[in-house]
């Protein structure tokens, strides 16, 4: 018998960004892997500032819908983010599985 594994779909993430009015999409991977490719639309946060003060460029009610490369950093982003008192917070993934438009 093996485990059944709840994955993000970051593309059905995308879809719910785009369709939830004042939301944000956040990108938690480095500057590097940002400037590699990213999810049009999105802000890159990295992971490792996301805690500084203004670096949300949301405020603390908007919905954010947050992403990385496979999934890991953006599920530590989201728990960082609720400490924070960010209330609605959901992570959708990461670019690996993502299928759509890729801007540079």
């Amino acid at each position: 018998m093996g485990f059944l594994w709840n994955r993000p779909d970051v593309n059905q993430g995308v879809r719910e960004f785009g369709a939830a009015p004042g939301a944000v999409l956040l990108d938690v991977r480095t500057p590097q892997e940002y400037g590699e490719g990213h999810i049009p639309g999105s802000v890159n946060v990295p992971l490792q500032t996301l805690d500084r003060e203004g670096a949300v460029p949301a405020g603390r009610d908007a919905p954010l819908f947050v992403y990385c490369h496979s999934g890991a950093r953006s599920a530590q982003a989201v728990k960082l983010l609720a400490r924070m008192g960010y209330t609605q917070v959901k992570n959708i993934g990461g670019m690996a599985a993502y299928k759509g438009k890729v801007e540079r």
